[in-house]
């Protein structure tokens, strides 16, 4: 339990298509002291539980029914619109850059993460980078930085491709 002095508990929405992760989510952080206002399925219902009420911060995966595109960071942006004081955490099994990009444009604000889905697996670090996002910061997964680090350098073999193609490679993965 943390030391509600120092880290208060956070009222948390969590967004997960996949109900056994939507649940884990739930799990890890419940058990961390924070309470979860909801756990939703899709983008929708998540824009609807905002209308009502004001979480620290949203967690969501990028993609959500009905397509499983780019519901989920649509959301994020705008909700990050609509309600500028409301922190993100974006989860994601594939690496996005232009899903990072769409959500830092979004806003001059902090409190924007984007974790892969693996990193749920490390608990503690995973629950330090809710609570930075919490705060206010930014918290991008090291294995995105690394991506993003070696396309700038031109490594890899996909450094020939535009960004555009690289987005549609992306979504058809």
């Amino acid at each position: 339990m943390p030391d509600d002095d120092v880290n208060p508990p956070l009222r948390i929405v969590i967004a997960e298509d996949v109900a056994l992760l939507r649940e884990g989510l739930v799990s890890i952080v419940e058990r961390a002291g924070h309470e979860v206002t909801a756990a939703v399925a899709d983008a929708d219902a998540l824009r609807a539980h905002l209308r009502a009420h004001r979480p620290d911060l949203v967690i969501t995966d990028i993609r959500m029914p009905p397509t499983h595109t780019d519901e989920g960071i649509r959301a994020a942006v705008d909700i990050r619109r609509e309600h500028p004081g409301v922190a993100i955490m974006l989860l994601s099994a594939y690496i996005a850059e232009a899903y990072v990009s769409d959500l830092l444009d979004s806003t001059d604000a902090g409190g924007i993460g984007y974790l892969l889905k693996d990193r749920v697996g490390h608990v503690r670090e995973f629950l330090a980078a809710v609570r930075t996002v919490a705060d206010g910061g930014t918290v991008i997964d090291p294995d995105v930085v690394r991506h993003l680090i070696a396309r700038r350098r031109g490594d890899g073999p996909l450094a020939a491709l535009t960004p555009r193609e690289r987005d549609v490679l992306a979504l058809m993965a």
